[in-house]
């Protein structure tokens, strides 16, 4: 009977799917951002690496968004159509629309294309939110450059799993 049980969980343990995960070697879940990565110094994005794929995924979107800015969420990044047999984007990713593996980043809402990295206003600690999504398709945007909205509205549907990093900024 022991043995039967045993087999019974490794079996159902076999087939369960794992949770999509997100994480960066410039900080941990929770923690502080370096300047490195801000508006008061080099302004890069950070390196980012996803483990746990679900089935089916043809293509990842990454959005980086601060939901304590004193307008509003405010959009830091949007990157789309990250292949799906990639599990890392590396520091410093070019500011430009489309890379040449066929990665493509939105306006964010500095007016910019790719990355803007944190800029708070002086005072409390803002969150930074780096959403991983990943897709069972890949997009087919008719649009040059996205923003946000547009992507949110285009993953409707195809969205196998997400995850989150949070990072912290104080200026």
């Amino acid at each position: 009977m022991r043995y039967l049980t045993i087999f019974i969980l490794f079996f159902l343990l076999a087939n369960v799917a794992w949770a999509l995960e997100i994480k960066s070697s410039a900080f941990e879940n929770g923690a502080y951002i370096p300047v490195k990565y801000s508006c008061s110094s080099l302004d890069i994005s950070p390196s980012l690496e996803w483990s746990d794929i679900p089935e089916g995924t043809k293509s990842f979107a990454i959005i980086c968004d601060d939901p304590d800015a004193p307008s509003g969420v405010w959009v830091h990044w949007v990157i789309y159509n990250i292949p799906a047999d990639k599990r890392s984007l590396e520091e410093n990713i070019p500011k430009i629309s489309q890379l040449s593996d066929g990665i493509i980043q939105g306006r964010n809402d500095f007016g910019s294309i790719g990355y803007g990295g944190p800029c708070p206003p002086l005072g409390s600690p803002h969150r930074y939110f780096f959403t991983i999504y990943a897709l069972d398709t890949v997009l087919h945007l008719n649009q040059q450059i996205i923003e946000k909205k547009e992507l949110i509205q285009a993953m409707q549907g195809h969205i196998l799993a997400e995850a989150h990093l949070i990072g912290l900024f104080k200026r």
